[in-house]
């Protein structure tokens, strides 16, 4: 894996082989990565690896035809043989009227953003194992917990280059680390298994093995002997681990390329509150230590932190270059991509900021409802906002957390669940998109 300096160059020199083939304009993007990861069960080691790579991808552009080719191979003689491939396949691609390079004014060409996403730390395969092992005893040692499924830990670090026929060329490290267990409780047919989980940019910061344990322990054992749940219009809570799909369905529908296709349920809506005033929904790339925390987007466009919702409206779609000149507006500095391909769009550090009531609270008025915990399947309708899923959790009874359910299906409409959201007070930053405790009125349940 090169280093950040080596990438920029290595980008840039083929960038200079492209021009010199013929293209028109051009971009290139490098990834190198490394991660060490360890798996044991059962206080026995099931497995240790360690993985590295690196990949380079060039997009090259004859006019308004463009043609992408990525390599693993960085000898000059597969690099050589990549730009020839490319010249190749873009004179005989056929012409996008959208296609380009993100306007040259936009790049990123300031000084360095600290988002601190690299420790440069790199633990022992040994020191991970302990980690692991200590986890997994965590859990294991709670009383009703009878199997265990795992626990594994990964270190890794990543290098990002891009370089465009603009002259920029810039790059970045950063690393993570992700520590998870899964245990079973109770025995036969009335098993049931639960887990936790945490991943962090810094070793420092990834939460101790023992905590760990003992909640995927107490997870588990709280869904034993569940109960049934009558059918019904009633609120249902999303805890925070579960929560945040429901902002990622927002920022599907929110992608400048379903807009442009027509296939997003937030068609028409720009003017219209889809939320309360208090609910809003927050993208920020400069968060120090952030899962998803970048300097520029992936065609080099400058990023920088913004509200997606704001008194309750959608504030702009997320935008690469191609969506934006399609829909006759800016890119918003969200363009993702992969070495293969054009970009596509994604957020970065996704939040919706906090309310003022704590949880508690914000349950205490239901005299029947649900606390839901995990979802299941994928049953969106991403073109009207239908929205049907599995469910398992807890029953609300006169404000309390009561009897365990699961095998449940709720059913309501996106545009109508937002309308009635409500936040808790208890925001966690532990995941790319992150929120507090989540009330949503009038949702049918369908029970077990």
């Amino acid at each position: 894996m090169l280093d950040v300096q080596e990438a920029e160059g290595r980008a840039a020199a083929l960038i200079h082989a492209a021009r010199k083939a013929g293209a028109d304009a051009a971009d290139v993007l490098y990834v190198g990565e490394a991660s060490t990861g360890v798996q044991v069960r059962l206080g026995a080691l099931e497995d240790v690896g360690r993985s590295e790579g690196e990949e380079i991808g060039l997009r090259f552009f004859v006019g308004r035809r463009s043609a992408s080719v990525s390599s693993s191979d960085l000898s000059p003689d597969a690099l050589a043989a990549l730009v020839d491939r490319a010249a190749a396949m873009a004179r005989e691609a056929p012409e996008d009227p959208y296609s380009g390079l993100a306007p040259e004014g936009r790049l990123y060409r300031g000084e360095p953003v600290d988002i601190d996403g690299d420790d440069e730390a790199d633990p022992s395969p040994g020191e991970l194992k302990a980690r692991a092992l200590e986890m997994e005893e965590a859990a294991r040692s709670v009383p009703g917990i009878t199997n265990s499924e795992g626990a594994g830990i990964s270190a890794g670090r990543s290098v990002v280059a891009l370089a465009t026929s603009h002259g920029f060329v810039r790059g970045y490290t950063s690393s993570g680390y992700s520590a998870g267990v899964s245990v079973i409780a109770g025995t036969g047919a009335g098993m049931q298994r639960d887990s936790a989980s945490h991943q962090v940019r810094h070793y420092a910061d990834l939460e101790g093995p023992a905590p760990l344990g003992s909640l995927a322990a107490t997870r588990a054992l709280g869904r034993l002997d569940p109960g049934k749940l009558p059918s019904g219009t009633m609120p249902v809570l999303f805890d925070p681990r579960v929560g945040g799909s429901l902002v990622g369905h927002l920022l599907g529908a929110m992608s400048g390329a379903a807009i442009a296709r027509k296939t997003s349920f937030l068609l028409g809506r720009e003017e219209e509150a889809i939320f309360p005033d208090a609910i809003k929904v927050v993208d920020d790339p400069h968060r120090r230590r952030g899962l998803r925390s970048k300097p520029f987007d992936g065609e080099g466009v400058a990023t920088r932190p913004s509200r997606l919702i704001d008194g309750g409206r959608v504030t702009g779609w997320l935008l690469n270059s191609a969506a934006a000149r399609q829909l006759g507006l800016e890119t918003s500095g969200h363009a993702s991509r992969g070495t293969g391909g054009a970009p596509g769009v994604g957020a970065t550090n996704v939040h919706i900021e906090p309310g003022a009531q704590s949880p508690e609270a914000l349950r205490a008025d239901i005299a029947r409802g649900l606390y839901v915990t995990e979802l299941i399947g994928q049953g969106v309708n991403t073109v009207t906002g239908d929205y049907s899923r599995g469910a398992s959790g807890f029953v609300i009874e006169n404000g309390e957390l009561t009897t365990a359910v699961a095998e449940i299906t709720i059913a309501g409409n996106l545009i109508e669940m937002f309308r009635t959201l409500s936040a808790a007070d208890d925001l966690d930053h532990r995941r790319a998109i992150n929120v507090p405790t989540l009330r949503v009125e009038g949702l049918t349940v369908a029970g077990a």
